[in-house]
């Protein structure tokens, strides 16, 4: 049976429960995830739409020591510059991920997310040090076996980045298909120039974010954490 004769009704609510049960885990088992498995996964993901079917992802997956490796010289990196702030110019991102400057309702989305989520780890607003460490969780996967990293080549344009966003939420919906996890993560790209050098990438490539992929740990009480999502009528316009 090809693609185009699968009828999709049969599987509407499987489809549904993968798409609405991703989350963000920030804390994972350290049960390995199979190559054949990270590798069905991408060639899944590998069918998103993109402009011209240009297919601008590429993805560099790490494991065991490649893994390791970027984990501690990032966490080394984002520790010196903790103490010595005037390291930052070292480190910038390759393209803005969030804007400038931030307006409502969107600073108070991100405000809420923030500090529902230090709440639950018993972060209070002044305690900088457990920020510090929650932050850099970021940089060790949330302990996921696999840390994937994604680049484009620079000379693609600012809609390859809308192509490469659904080929990610693609990749995201077939690991809940396999009943992992993952966690996108934006924090990587400050310390891009690590990431790259680490990955062999080529200089015609940019880092676009990365990943965390993995089994959940369900004892953890931050998987608990969920984010709210707006009302359909809130963002949307009906036009007759």
């Amino acid at each position: 049976m090809t693609t185009s004769t699968v009828k999709l009704t049969d599987h509407a609510s499987f489809i549904d429960a993968a798409i609405t049960s991703r989350m963000s885990a920030r804390a994972f088992t350290p049960q390995e995830v199979p190559h054949d498995t990270i590798k069905h996964l991408l060639q899944v993901a590998s069918k998103a739409p993109s402009g011209t079917n240009t297919q601008p992802w590429k993805v560099y997956v790490l494991q065991g020591a490649s893994r390791n490796g970027l984990v501690a010289e990032v966490c080394a990196a984002h520790d010196a510059l903790r103490a010595d702030p005037t390291l930052a110019a070292q480190y910038r991102e390759e393209y803005d991920y969030y804007p400038e400057k931030w307006v409502s309702p969107y600073i108070d989305r991100r405000r809420e997310n923030g500090w529902s989520l230090y709440g639950l780890l018993g972060i209070g607003k002044g305690d900088k040090d457990k920020m510090h460490l929650q932050h850099q969780r970021n940089y060790r996967f949330f302990d996921a076996p696999v840390g994937l990293m994604f680049t484009i080549d620079r000379v693609m344009g600012r809609g390859s980045l809308l192509d490469y966003g659904m080929f990610l939420q693609s990749l995201m919906v077939a690991a809940r298909a396999q009943g992992l996890h993952t966690c996108p993560q934006a924090a990587w790209n400050m310390y891009s120039n690590i990431v790259m050098k680490h990955i062999s990438a080529g200089a015609e490539e940019m880092l676009v974010c990365g990943m965390a992929l993995g089994y959940a740990d369900p004892a953890n009480p931050v998987n608990s954490f969920q984010t709210p999502r707006v009302a359909v009528d809130e963002f949307t316009r009906w036009l007759d």
